[in-house]
This record gives structure tokens, sequence and C-alpha cells, in this order.
């Protein structure tokens, strides 16, 4: 190999407040060093029904149909819109952000017909404009929505679209990609049919799994499909019958990312659903203070701002790119840009799983205060880190 060049595996160690992933727990690293073992092994076998049970807790569902997906949060998005939508479905997708417009790319590529309900982004999906398109359709097989839209920060309220979709009985479809294991999710109570996530937000553990429920209401209805499901590797019907009904060969799975998961839902479990919850909105609110006191103005409609995931409007004259770039290389810090018509108009700042924590919202408004100064931009020394230290303490 003398010709061949490389360079030595030695990633630096960031604080990742981004739009994910976020940072691991030391025990979901530890766990990824664990020896690894075939995929139909029986301790393996063990370790799925484990993860399985966890991820219904995670979910709040009794779900039989509950197990990752062998793939990020776009897997479980793609499974979502392959099994329960085929050609001649009319489908209403909630688009208010980037999320929102892949399910409707997704939804569109089953040859469903698609009825798009918009909102501007950075505001909801208003229930009385989802129940104008129901009422627009003969049927409709399935709505739609993103809880948390992580390209602008919008927490979408579920509560009444859930109870129009059971009064129009159409399926209810619901991402929670950054919203799960960060805010309330209660899939049973809320009457979501279908609902999926990624393993890299609240829930820190590495990208690579799709955490996936369905209830039987749902799968009723694939077994009326006028023809197979698109794709051999999403088949919900394939994959049930190696992570629910038995232990059918379909893939090999991805063992030390199961190793990830199980040890990511057990630190969930330690610490509480409600604890967790609360510590996301906690920081969430610090952080919020923090930004309005150093005179900046939140992105996503008051009310509805998420705590896992804040969006923040860049002030004029400030060289918004500039700035993340040198809270990356000067503070080793990572946030994200906007998306789409927010490109250049806003930062994205995620407090997301282990990596809330009340050192790193401290932490993120004293490095991001001392380059807004940099900039030019007019602020009193410490008032971010002043307004979240009293949020915080309160």
């Amino acid at each position: 190999m003398s010709n061949v060049t490389y360079q030595v595996l030695n990633p630096p160690c960031r604080t990742l407040l981004g739009s994910g992933p976020s940072n691991i727990h030391p025990r979901v690293q530890m766990a990824m060093s664990a020896p690894l073992v075939g995929h139909l092994d029986p301790y393996f076998q063990g370790l799925m029904d484990e993860t399985v049970a966890l991820l219904r807790y995670l979910f709040r569902t009794q779900n039989k149909l509950t197990f990752p997906v062998s793939g990020t949060g776009s897997a479980g998005m793609q499974a979502a819109f392959d099994n329960f939508l085929e050609p001649g479905d009319v489908a209403i997708i909630g688009v208010n952000g980037v999320f929102g417009e892949r399910m409707a790319d997704n939804a569109q590529r089953t040859g469903a017909t698609v009825i798009p309900v918009t909102a501007e982004w950075g505001r909801i999906i208003e229930p009385e404009a989802v129940e104008a398109a129901l009422k627009s359709q003969k049927k409709v097989k399935l709505v739609a929505v993103v809880h948390a839209e992580t390209s602008t920060g919008v927490l979408q309220p579920l509560a009444e679209i859930s109870k129009l979709t059971r009064q129009y009985e159409s399926l209810f479809l619901v991402d929670t990609v950054t919203s799960l294991a960060g805010h309330e999710v209660a899939v049973d109570d809320w009457g979501i049919d279908i609902c999926y996530s990624g393993t890299q937000k609240c829930l820190s553990c590495p990208p690579g799994l799709a955490p996936f429920t369905a209830n039987e209401k749902a799968l009723a209805t694939t077994q009326k499909r006028a023809q197979k499901v698109h794709s051999w590797y999403l088949d919900l019907s394939l994959l049930s019958s190696y992570w629910v009904t038995g232990r059918v060969y379909h893939h090999t799975a991805p063992v030390t990312m199961i190793y990830a998961l199980h040890e990511g839902l057990a630190l969930i479990a330690e610490e509480g659903l409600e604890a967790r919850v609360r510590r996301h909105l906690r920081h969430g609110a610090a952080l919020h203070n923090g930004l309005r006191a150093m005179g900046l103005e939140l992105h996503a409609q008051e009310g509805y701002r998420t705590s896992s995931l804040t969006t923040v409007r860049i002030p004029s004259g400030v060289d918004g790119a500039r700035v993340t770039q040198r809270l990356l290389k000067e503070h080793n810090i990572e946030i994200s840009g906007g998306l789409g018509p927010l490109r250049g108009k806003i930062w994205r700042i995620g407090l997301m799983g282990h990596s809330s924590t009340d050192e790193n919202v401290l932490l993120v408004l004293s490095a991001l205060e001392k380059l807004l100064r940099d900039e030019g931009y007019r602020l009193e020394r410490g008032s971010g880190t002043a307004a979240a230290i009293e949020s915080l303490n309160s």
C-alpha cells in the first residue's frame, strides 16, 4: 500500500449544538465497543426484545409493531409512506419546512395524490386548514405532519389534527425525529397511527437507526394493498417477521448500532421520561431568555417553539456564516445555519439529549455574545448569560 495515502482517524471532540447529531453519552460510546455477535445470536435476540420493550416505553405505546428501522430517520420516513400509500390513495401533508416538503416528496413517489397544506416557515399548520383539505376530498387515506420541524424550530400541536383524522377515518402519521425523548410524545393517547424518529438527536445515539411504530388500524390497510410495497428493504411485513413475530432472516442488522440504541434507551428509562422532558424544557427556556436578553429575535411562532432546537434570526449587518465558522474554529462549538428560504437568515441551536445541559446553554451564549460584539453588534456584556442563569435558577 506504499502508493496509498490516508489520514489517521482522529476526529475532533466537538460540542454538538446544531440540528443534529447531538453528543452521545459515554455509556453509549462504550456500548459500541462491546464485542460483536451475529444478528441471529441468542444474546442479540434477547437484546432485540429489550430494545423493542424500551421503544414502546419511549413512544408510550402498546403497538406490537415497534422496532428500529435499519437506516437514518429518512428511512423511517420512507418506510411510513411506502407501506401505507399506493397509487390511487390521497394524502394530506402539512408543509411548513424542509421536512414537510420531504414527506410530500415521499408521498408523491408512491403514486398517491398529495394535497399539501402549507404554512409560512416558522408557523404551525392550522387545524382549520387540515379540515378544509379533508372536506375537499371524497376519501383521504392519510394525514401527515412533522411534530418538531427541524428547519424552523416550530412545535406542531397534534391533538386537534388527530381528532380530525379520526372523524374523517384517515390514518395519522407523525414525524418525531427532533421531538422524541425531548418533548412529550404519546402515540396511543394522542391517536397517532404511524410514527417514526431518528436516533441522533434527543436519543443521543449515533445516526443510523429510525425508531418506528404502527398500530393495528394502520397495518390492516396494508392487507388491502393492490400491489406489493415498492421497497423490499422497507416492507413492514418482512421486517416484522424478523423483529416482532419471529426471527426470520431479512437483512444483517447493524448489531453495534442496536447496542448503542439499547444503552441510550436504558439511560432514558433511568432518567424517566417526564424528568427528561422537563430537562429539555428548562434548558430551552434558558436559551430563549438568554438570546432575547441579547436583543436577538426568535424565529418560530411564539407559543409553539421547540425546546430541543431553537431558531434565532441573524441580526442585520452580521455575517452569520462567519460567526458559525468561528464558533467551530475558536470555540469547538457546532451550531447550524438555515435551510431553504431561511438560509443565511437564521441560526439553529440544538440542546438535545446528552447535549442539553446548563453548561452548554451558558457556553453557547457566552461564545455567541463575544463573536457578535466582534461583528459590531451592540449588546451589554454578559446580558445573555445573566438572563439564562436567572432562568435556570428559577
